[in-house]
């Protein structure tokens, strides 16, 4: 097929009015893509998706500013696919050539096939009508008020035991009798985290083969990337979550609107429940092994590279986008402002943080604030750098890993904190006094100039479970132990659910935002499961699960009945940390600790009086998993709301004088505060 060119723009007006990506005119459609290092760029237009050949080529025009462009007199070609050829009249490690078609980078709805290279295509078509109703951000404006659930959106939902209806991901958590939003409720958490909802690269290359560039896969035997952490394309919603949707290799997803359609649905309705959203964000790297466009338009302004072209790794990844190139920026902050305003979403995290620059960093909050002045903005603060003073100093909150390590350690071997009666590496009295108070600057280990920076969490999904952690902790041939049944390893021992109530308890009473990792609250366990048995770990407890798409992840909620004590002691926690703002949010000076022998003892008081709570408290947490403790009582008569086994926001029973705290074990008091007006 000949090229045709183009003689003149209609309607008569500059290219440069135009954002990258296409624009449906009443006359026409315009096409833009930055690829400064091209010389050659045609724009590939199929009638179906599965055409192989496209059904018309149009040479497009380059301009000085490295951006091609091309205006299509009609609107004929709505509903049909697009991909761009480019080519290079001289090599260069600069730019990686492909004979294959390349999705636009600013595509908002992709058609792609289920293989490693994803050949992904762009949908031409006018944004769907949806109709929101009065639907609005939810996100408080204090976000110390939040109690985050963090998950990957199909662990809760697809297990038998979550009961769905098998309507599509994105329909299923909106849907399902038990897991799901069901489960959200169930709990009474306010907000809930999902892992990346962007579309990625789910496959990867199959195991030990090789690939045309050369690569050999030897680190996955399942070829999948299952949590999503590989994005593809910023603007677009991931289709394998959608009614039409499939993981049978070679499917085609996408055809239609329905993954936009129904996460919006799902959105509503989490609002509905008066839940937050918050979204998993990766723009530190982009996927690796796809025909990702950003690879192939402009590999040396998208990606950060050493001096002979090589893709820098400070994301652990190998290909680091550069954030602070002008068309990475734009298309960051244009990706935020996407989300929050097409799909409602009231926040995001931002994995690996500390790669993207400040001046981005300043312009994502920016331009997030004027849509909605409480967005929720939380960094993982390391990549490259370890800066969450940094953020803090920005606006931004950050995950607290220094809290996690304090009180569970990093090593259920080699290095154990505090809630297993020692320290861990770093850790003192002081910075753990700290941690309760806010992780605070100008305090031992302290981050943040305020505790709303702080995210406290002690499991998320990267690691062990805090269950797993436990159980390795307190017998360590449980690391490399196989299990031939899940059953026998799900139950906790009785010391081993006294361990976790303490770390439930030491982070439900920390000051900050609090966040926990789905089935957390029943010591939920990550047995590794391959019924293909590829993996030589099967049987093992996993921790690093990001490429298992099997019982592994998935939630199993008839496991709650094993350690329902756990799983009611959390309950009641959320809806207390709920009622008590001076659990949450008081100041640092209201925070009165005691001094008593035991360096693993900590004792402190709460004056309620500025974050406006009723009570005031009194607390007390006991490492040591040997000694049981007495503390002595302020004056007066106190209502007990948590004990070593029990919580109940109601109340439990009076108490005053003098308490014994059992060992590896915490208790909540409290006191109806007197005015002092």
């Amino acid at each position: 097929m000949s090229l045709p060119s183009q003689e003149k723009l209609t309607p008569e007006t500059n290219f440069d009015s135009y954002p990258l990506g296409f624009t449906i005119l009443d006359e026409g459609i315009v096409f833009r893509l930055f690829a400064p290092k091209a010389d050659h760029v045609e724009l590939n237009i199929y009638h179906d998706y599965e055409h192989l050949s496209s059904d018309m080529v149009f040479e497009m025009s380059g301009s000085e500013s490295g951006i091609w462009n091309y205006f299509y007199p009609g609107l004929d070609i709505l509903d049909y696919w697009y991909a761009y050829k480019l080519s290079t009249d001289q090599e260069s490690p600069y730019f990686i050539q492909t004979k294959r078609p390349v999705a636009d980078p600013w595509s908002k709805h992709v058609t792609s096939r289920n293989h490693y290279l994803g050949y992904a295509k762009t949908r031409i078509e006018k944004k769907a009508d949806f109709d929101w109703e009065d639907d609005t951000f939810v996100a408080p404006e204090d976000p110390r008020d939040l109690i985050i659930y963090e998950t990957h959106i199909k662990d809760m939902v697809a297990h038998s035991s979550a009961r769905t209806y098998v309507q599509g991901i994105y329909n299923d958590f909106g849907q399902a009798e038990i897991g799901g939003i069901n489960h959200l409720k169930k709990m009474g958490v306010n907000a809930v985290e999902f892992l990346p909802l962007q579309k990625f690269a789910y496959f990867e290359p199959p195991f030990e083969e090789q690939i045309e560039d050369g690569t050999v896969n030897s680190w996955n035997h399942y070829s999948r990337n299952y949590w999503g952490y590989m994005t593809s394309f910023f603007l677009a919603p991931e289709t394998i979550y959608a009614s039409d949707g499939s993981l049978e290799p070679e499917a085609v997803i996408g055809r239609s609107q329905k993954a936009s359609s129904e996460l919006k649905s799902l959105v509503k309705k989490l609002h509905s429940e008066k839940i937050t959203v918050i979204m998993d964000v990766v723009y530190n790297h982009a996927s690796q092994y796809d025909l990702n466009p950003l690879k192939y338009t402009a590999k040396d302004h998208y990606f950060r590279l050493d001096d002979v072209g090589h893709f820098l790794n400070d994301s652990w990844t190998g290909n680091d986008i550069n954030t602070s190139s002008a068309h990475s920026r734009e298309l960051i902050v244009e990706s935020v402002k996407h989300w929050i305003t097409e799909y409602h979403i009231d926040g995001f995290r931002f994995d690996l943080a500390g790669i993207i620059d400040w001046e981005t960093v300043d312009l994502i909050r920016q331009e997030a604030e004027k849509i909605n002045p409480n967005v929720i903005l939380i960094a993982e603060p390391w990549g490259g750098e370890y800066k969450p003073n940094g953020f803090s100093d920005h606006g931004w909150i950050s995950w607290n890993d220094r809290i996690r390590n304090g009180f569970k350690g990093y090593d259920p071997i080699n290095n154990k904190g505090f809630i297993f009666g020692t320290w861990s590496h770093g850790s003192t009295r002081f910075a753990i006094e700290n941690f309760f108070r806010g992780t605070l600057k100008n305090s031992d280990h302290g981050l943040f100039n305020t505790s709303a920076h702080s995210l406290n969490y002690i499991e998320s999904h990267d690691g062990y479970t805090i269950g797993d952690f436990i159980r390795i902790a307190l017998d360590p041939s449980k690391k490399d132990k196989i299990f031939n049944k899940k059953s026998a390893v799900t139950k906790l021992s009785k010391k081993e659910t006294a361990i976790a109530k303490l770390a439930a308890l030491s982070l439900f009473v920390s000051q900050g935002v609090t966040m926990i990792h789905a089935g957390q609250e029943w010591g939920r366990s990550k047995l590794i499961h391959d019924p293909e048995s590829r993996d030589p770990n099967e049987g093992k407890l996993d921790h690093d699960s990001y490429n298992k798409d099997n019982e592994t992840n998935w939630l199993n909620f008839n496991e709650i009945t094993n350690n329902k004590s756990l799983f009611i002691y959390y309950q009641a926690l959320i809806e207390l940390r709920k009622q008590s703002p001076a659990l949450r949010k008081a100041q640092p000076e209201e925070i009165i600790f005691k001094v008593y022998q035991d360096p693993l003892h900590f004792t402190f008081s709460i004056d309620g009086t500025s974050s406006k709570d009723k009570y005031d408290y009194f607390i007390s947490l006991n490492g040591n998993n040997k000694l049981s403790h007495d503390i002595t009582l302020p004056k007066g008569t106190w209502e007990l709301v948590v004990d070593a086994d029990k919580c109940n926001p109601d109340g439990l029973l009076s108490v005053h004088d003098v308490y014994t705290l059992p060992a590896s074990s915490g208790v909540v008091l409290r006191k109806l505060r007197v005015s002092k007006s």
